[in-house]
């Protein structure tokens, strides 16, 4: 625990003015002092507490050295924190066998040269005393606050350790059981340093407790979960033994967690979270060396790979809801990516399960791919959309903006068909591309409002009728049955477009005018 040592006694302003000089057991003048207790007698050692500071003339210690050792000995044995020697009334020089026995013995022996005030400074070490542990009680009062108000507030990890890097002032860091960090938050010093290693680190360090430090590494490690069941570990940086709030700090924090973990029903939330965090930074700036190091430290390789982005889509006739849909999904993903022992990133974003694959340069990525995909898809029915694969990390969000345009350029029902790149939805992909801009939809306006307006006003369906004309080139009867219409009332629906249109059917770049409409505005629909 924190609190006052000997050295810091020997400091005081009140000590100072006796001209202290330490004499012995200058090694262990970082002992805690609990109090001060002034005595005169040799046989004082039964009457002292763990922690006690001894203040003495000397006027009835022994003069024999065997004596004067034995009384040293006494004191260690009661584990006082020292002895104070105020020499003149008793003595002018200490007595070496004491200093000697006191060396032998580790114990701190301080000779005041001046007289001084033993009430005065029993008073001053009293009161610095009181104060710290009133200090601490606020301290400890502070963190019981900080930590049940995260609870209360259900607050996530990030939330969380940014608490226990406020509280420590030293850097955090979060792992799973695989040794993996998940998040981390840097202390005062340089992150790298504290990261460089880490999981080959991590591994190598056992622990037996729940809580312990581990001196080699200068880490403060509290495990997060049972035993024989844990799922993680909470590590903070502490290069010295750490003091009990620091502890307190840890212990509180990895409470929180807990029970964070508890209100989350989905039980790798915490790895979702963060591969969600890291995709969303690399769609943003993936050349960031912060977001590169993440990356390493989440177990995604990110030197000398291929990356390959993708894009998987359920089926929209998948059964259940579509968070369920989603969810199933993406346990598809995860569970295929660990069974090929692929290293990658998988979370949802906006009803989509993203991907990112770290590839090894001799890696075949087509096959890669489309052996995943299949996988994935024994398991749950979906799309992938593939994006190219690129070399450099700068390049990865490239490849992830690729598959979701390749995915939101499907039909939607793109046949039996798994996997899509960009080679195969041609016009489809330029027009998802353009989609935003207000040029196309002027243009698909321009296009087919006329028509529009007369379905909504008649309900004819020419629209429709449109639609099958331009999907049935070979011929109008093929057409005509699409919809169920007689080849009459077919021609006359086909006559009526040509005039609202006031163009011909039969021009070429009329049809194709149309025909990009109609594909641009049920893109737009979709």
């Amino acid at each position: 625990m924190a609190g006052l040592t000997v050295g810091q006694v020997v400091r005081m302003p009140v000590l100072r003015a006796a001209r202290p000089k330490v004499l012995a057991g200058a090694a262990s003048l970082e002992r805690r002092v609990r109090w001060v207790h002034t005595t005169e007698l040799a046989d004082i050692a039964p009457l002292l507490r763990g922690g006690d500071l001894v203040l003495s003339t000397g006027i009835a210690l022994p003069d024999k050295a065997d004596e004067l050792g034995a009384f040293a000995e006494s004191l260690a044995e009661s584990e006082s924190a020292g002895l104070l020697i105020e020499l003149g009334r008793r003595w002018a020089t200490v007595p070496v066998p004491l200093i000697t026995a006191c060396e032998r013995l580790g114990l701190p022996l301080v000779a005041l040269g001046r007289e001084i005030r033993f009430a005065e400074v029993a008073q001053a070490v009293g009161e610095r005393i009181v104060a710290d542990q009133l200090a601490e009680l606020r301290e400890a009062e502070r963190v019981h606050d900080t930590f049940t108000a995260l609870s209360i507030a259900e607050a996530g990890p990030a939330e969380i350790l940014e608490a226990v890097q406020r509280l420590a002032g030293a850097a955090v860091v979060l792992e799973d059981e695989q040794h993996r960090v998940l998040d981390y938050r840097a202390g005062p010093e340089d992150i790298g340093v504290f990261l460089a290693g880490w999981q080959s680190r991590s591994r190598g360090v056992e622990q037996a407790e729940r809580t312990a430090w581990d001196e080699t590494n200068g880490w403060l490690l509290t495990r997060l979960g049972r035993r024989d069941r844990g799922w993680g570990r909470l590590i903070v940086q502490a290069p010295t033994a750490p003091a009990g709030r620091l502890i307190v700090v840890a212990e509180r924090a990895a409470a929180a967690l807990a029970m964070h973990r508890l209100q989350d029903r989905q039980r790798d939330s915490l790895v979702r979270r963060t591969h969600h965090e890291l995709l969303i930074g690399l769609l943003a700036d993936p050349a960031g060396p912060d977001l590169v190091r993440r990356c390493e430290l989440s177990g995604l390789p990110m030197g000398k790979r291929n990356f390959v982005g993708l894009t998987i889509r359920p089926r929209v006739s998948a059964p259940g809801s579509t968070a369920s849909v989603v969810e199933d999904a993406l346990a598809a993903v995860v569970h295929s990516v660990h069974e090929m022992r692929v290293p990658a990133l998988v979370c949802e974003i906006d009803r989509d399960v993203r991907v990112l694959l770290s590839l090894p340069p001799s890696a075949k990525e087509k096959r890669l791919v489309d052996d995943l995909a299949e996988r994935v898809a024994r398991r749950h029915p979906v799309v992938v959309g593939a994006g190219r694969g690129v070399p450099r990390t700068g390049q990865i969000d490239r490849s992830l903006r690729e598959a979701q345009h390749v995915v939101e350029s499907l039909r939607e029902d793109p046949g039996e068909r798994v996997v899509y790149r960009l080679e195969d939805v041609h016009l489809r992909g330029l027009l998802t591309l353009l989609g935003p801009d207000d040029r196309l939809r002027l243009f698909v306006a321009r296009e087919l409002d006329p028509l529009a307006e007369h379905d909504r006003q008649t309900g004819d369906g020419l629209l429709n009728v449109l639609r099958a004309l331009l999907e049935h080139p070979s011929g109008k009867s093929d057409a005509a049955a699409s919809l169920h219409l007689s080849r009459a009332a077919f021609y006359d629906r086909l006559a009526k477009i040509e005039k609202l249109l006031g163009a011909s059917l039969q021009d070429p770049d009329i049809r194709v005018s149309l025909h990009v409409a109609l594909i641009a505005a049920d893109l737009a629909a979709q």
